[in-house]
């Protein structure tokens, strides 16, 4: 048998039930695929962060309950989050290693963690697909844009935060779907819909503001914003423009510490 040490961290949130909620497994040596997808199904959560420890830094992979996925910014401060707070890590920066956007690193100022990542670009969707619109329930909008996800542009933050969204009727679109707009209080708001996923609404969503906060950053002419994704658990982000790279800053809290046993 084969016990690993297993996380259930609260990403985006300074206290437990709320931000979004990621498992984290530290591993000794990379288990097979079909190990940590199982491992990813049994958890049940948005997404499952594996990390092994390199002579340089950290490995980092992440699961849902499907399949492998190439970015997830709340797992990422999850899994930086146990590395701080429960492996004696003594330095302020960690850098991860990834399979498909490179190095990632995350640096600890006091209670709050910022990510490095990628920043993505979109596209503007001349024709959206009515299934989209249809999906979301709206008929008025500022634009679409298309990169990794769909991005849909509303005029105001009460559409955004009103939205009671088909998310089964999305399916055949093969993408995510994040809606936003502007905002008084904050720079912009939020919220992302994850079609066939075990969490159909994410929380809050790291990666998806790899290509809000260039989309935000130039239509406000700003390179640091303050975001919140108004989901029912919801959570802030500290943003930071930075041409091809964003700075998204966040707190964790760790809300549960167990042992997953292999047999």
């Amino acid at each position: 048998m084969q016990a690993i040490d297993f996380y259930m961290v609260d990403a985006f949130s300074q206290k437990t039930f709320g931000g979004n909620a990621a498992a984290v497994c530290p591993l000794v040596e990379w288990l097979p695929d079909e190990t940590l997808l199982a491992m990813a199904q049994q958890h049940n959560q948005s997404e499952t962060a594996f990390f092994v420890r390199t002579d340089d830094g950290f490995e980092l992979r992440w699961f849902t309950t499907r399949y492998e996925i190439n970015l997830c910014g709340h797992a990422t401060l999850a899994a930086a989050h146990v590395i701080f707070e429960h492996l004696d890590y003594p330095h302020t920066e960690i850098r991860f290693s990834t399979r498909f956007v490179g190095e990632l690193k995350v640096t600890r100022n006091g209670e709050w963690l910022t990510l490095d990542f990628p920043a993505w670009e979109t596209q503007p969707v001349v024709a959206p697909p009515p299934l989209l619109l249809d999906s979301l329930g709206i008929s008025e909008y500022e634009e679409v844009r298309l990169g990794r996800d769909y991005l849909v542009v509303l005029k105001e933050e009460a559409q955004v935060r009103d939205l009671r969204p088909d998310i089964h009727a999305m399916l055949p679109l093969n993408k995510m779907v994040c809606v936003t707009a502007r905002s008084e209080q904050y720079d912009f708001v939020s919220r992302f819909f994850c079609p066939g996923e075990a969490v159909a609404e994410d929380p809050v969503t790291g990666s998806a503001h790899s290509m809000l906060i260039p989309y935000w950053g130039a239509k406000l002419g700003k390179t640091t914003m303050l975001a919140k994704q108004v989901s029912a658990r919801g959570g802030e982000l500290r943003c930071q423009w930075n041409a091809e790279r964003v700075l998204i800053g966040g707190q964790a809290a760790t809300y549960l510490i167990g042992k997953v046993m292999l047999r």
